[in-house]
Order: C-alpha cells, then sequence, then structure tokens
C-alpha cells in the first residue's frame, strides 16, 4: 500500500465553484410583445414574441392534448391561453399587441382569455390573407 496523495485547491479554483453556475436559458424581463394567433378549422396556434420578433412561447391545442375536430373549438383556444400565462409568469411580456390569423371560432375566445389572464391589450390586428381576385378557383366537385 502506498500514500494517498491528496490535491490541494487553490484560491481560484476555490472561488470559481463557490460562484453560482449561470443558467444556458435567459431569464431576461421583458416588459412588451407580439402573441399571434393563427386559428384554422383544425388548430390553433398560440405564439409570443419579444419585440424583435424573437420567439418567447408557444402552445397549440394539439399539443394540450386535444384531439380532431376539438383543437379548433373555443374551449381549446382558452386553454392554449392559459397554458401560455403558465410559461410567461416569470419572464413576461405583459403588454402585448395581438396579431390574429385564420377564420375559426377559436380566435375571438382567444382574445378574451388573454384580457381575462391579465394581458394589456395595446392593439388587435387581423393580418388574415385576402385574395384580391388571383388564379382562377378550382371548379366545383360534383358527388
Amino acid at each position: 500500500m502506498g500514500k494517498v496523495k491528496v490535491a490541494q485547491k487553490t484560491q481560484d479554483e476555490n472561488l470559481k465553484e463557490a460562484a453560482p453556475a449561470k443558467s444556458s436559458k435567459s431569464a431576461k424581463r421583458i416588459d412588451k410583445g407580439r402573441v399571434y394567433i393563427k386559428s384554422s378549422y383544425n388548430n390553433t396556434l398560440i405564439s409570443v414574441t419579444d419585440d424583435k420578433g424573437n420567439l418567447v412561447a408557444w402552445a397549440s391545442a394539439g399539443s394540450l392534448g386535444f384531439a380532431g375536430p376539438k383543437k379548433a373549438t373555443p374551449f381549446a383556444a382558452s386553454k392554449v391561453v392559459t397554458a401560455l400565462a403558465e410559461k410567461l409568469k416569470k419572464t413576461g411580456p405583459m403588454d402585448i399587441d395581438v396579431y390574429v390569423n385564420g377564420v375559426s371560432s377559436g380566435r375571438d375566445s382567444a382574445i378574451r382569455s388573454l384580457a381575462n389572464q391579465g394581458f394589456n391589450i395595446l392593439s388587435v390586428s387581423d393580418i388574415t390573407p385576402i385574395p384580391h381576385n388571383g388564379p382562377k378557383p378550382k371548379k366545383i366537385r360534383r358527388v
């Protein structure tokens, strides 16, 4: 049996261990942001970005467990907003501009739910694309 060598740490190494480890995820507080609501006949997707357009959080009715035609309901849209509010409690934003895209019934419910969750809605814009007489539509299906 030989002698066991004990390594002595320098003062710099002790200071590095004592310092708290920085998390890779930034917990920066965001004051103002944008909320994009895409409401289709099949699903409801809601994305939250900062003013520059960097994604902060997102949720959809399908990711919460809704399946089939239930994903496009107003109830599912309100649940998506509730899930997003939980994600945004610490980082924000609380002052939001809302951009709505799509034609489903979940769009109105999502905006109302945002207001009920305590978000300060500064503006609501409809960015649904509208054709200005583009290409000829498909012929009507006969069954």
